[in-house]
């Protein structure tokens, strides 16, 4: 029997459905995390063999006893993971000081975090990247800017999601984010890419071959959502375009991935772009070295009539999948927010589209930034049909 450690597998609250998994397929599924024991989820609990709580994940010394006492109860650890980008530092540290050899170690963790540093493994694969400057100072940054022209976008070189992030139009805008950005903090500049987010995802096998391929679109930009807590839109695609395919398998490739659960993001030009290429091709954005976040894999389950959760669990026990692919649909996700009114209430919404709905409730606040408050799933034959669903539920209220 195999000895897994689950880190913070209580959030997301959805990843209980990693942990039972594990369990079912014969794993010694051992759990750390910081909320109390009598708070966690009966599916939670019941998906664990045991559960570990320290006062503060944050606190790498706590979070080193754990492991240390699980490994001294139940012998060797043989798989630590968190499928949660948060954490992948923290994951990694954890492998090199105990020895597990499956997975991201510390020596690893640049080329993964920064994006700065993605760059090269991109153009190993053949993908084209956009130029960069690492922010030193003002003038640095002009140069660059000069170089590249206006906009510009701006944001921290190991950062999660779209957070803090910047488009900078003009030296106003320039200099208004060199005076407040985050002290200590190391931020790369990037020439404007005007693109739609495109994103390969995979669960990969031992060998670095994929078990399970699968794609979203992002139509409207994460960083303008974030910034301007505009509606938060995107959707799992019915099929995978063979060139989000080839270029997530080259990606696989460059970085040499294996027996894991990726995220990839790439632009596809809605433009000319010179130096990058045409419009509709595909282009180099970030790689996440694990799930797409929130309620993304059971999106992912819905588009493709599958189980995510169990192929990523039968890639650690068996180093194949065991879970068979169905009918495949477009799976929607509509994010909007509280602060916003809208012409359809929930019960017209419900009323019209609720054939179709797999979910629909509240966005955990911590993702709320990026995903809206109130969140709406669902599975459409048509991407005309896809984007009707859109149109309707997104249309404000008449003033």
């Amino acid at each position: 029997m195999k000895n897994v450690i689950f880190l913070s597998p209580n959030f997301p609250t959805n990843y209980w459905h990693f942990c039972r998994e594990l369990k079912n397929n014969g794993m010694n599924v051992l759990g750390i995390g910081d909320q109390p024991y009598d708070e966690l989820s009966q599916d939670l609990k019941d998906s664990l063999n045991e559960y570990y709580k320290v006062g503060s994940l944050e606190n790498y010394d706590e979070v080193y006893r754990a492991v240390a006492f699980l490994t001294y109860k139940h012998g060797r650890i043989d798989w630590l993971e968190s499928n949660n980008e948060y954490w992948l530092e923290r994951d990694a540290r954890l492998r090199t000081d105990f020895n597990i050899e499956t997975g991201f170690k510390n020596d690893d963790i640049p080329g993964i975090k920064y994006k700065s540093k993605m760059k090269k493994f991109y153009t190993k694969a053949g993908i084209p990247v956009a130029r960069h400057y690492l922010v030193q100072t003002l003038d640095g940054c002009k140069r660059f800017i000069k170089k590249v022209g206006y906009p510009v976008v701006a944001k921290p070189d190991n950062g999660v999601g779209a957070s803090d992030t910047h488009k900078i139009c003009n030296e106003e805008d320039l200099i208004y984010f060199m005076e407040n950005k985050m002290p200590d903090t190391l931020y790369i500049m990037e020439e404007f890419i005007n693109g739609e987010i495109n994103s390969y995802d995979a669960i990969v096998d031992s060998n670095g071959e994929p078990m399970f391929e699968t794609g979203n679109v992002t139509p409207s930009s994460l960083m303008d959502v974030v910034n301007n807590s505009d509606n938060s839109i995107f959707y799992i695609l019915k099929e995978l375009p063979e060139e989000t395919k080839a270029a997530g398998r080259a990606t696989l490739k460059a970085f040499g991935v294996k027996s894991r659960f990726v995220h990839f993001e790439f632009f596809r030009l809605l433009e000319d772009k010179e130096g990058m290429g045409k419009k509709g091709d595909i282009v180099a954005l970030e790689v996440n070295m694990r799930p797409s976040g929130g309620v993304t894999p059971d999106m992912i389950n819905f588009a493709h009539s599958t189980d995510v959760y169990k192929i990523w669990a039968d890639m650690i026990a068996f180093d194949k999948s065991t879970k068979p692919v169905g009918e495949h649909k477009n799976c929607g996700f509509a994010g909007l927010r509280d602060s916003k009114k809208y012409a359809m209430s929930h019960e017209d919404v419900m009323a019209k589209y609720g054939h179709l709905m797999k979910m629909n409730g509240r966005v955990a606040e911590a993702l709320s930034g990026a995903m809206g408050n109130q969140f709406y799933i669902g599975t459409f034959d048509t991407k005309e049909e896809l984007y009707d669903f859109y149109a309707d539920v997104l249309k404000p209220a008449e003033e």
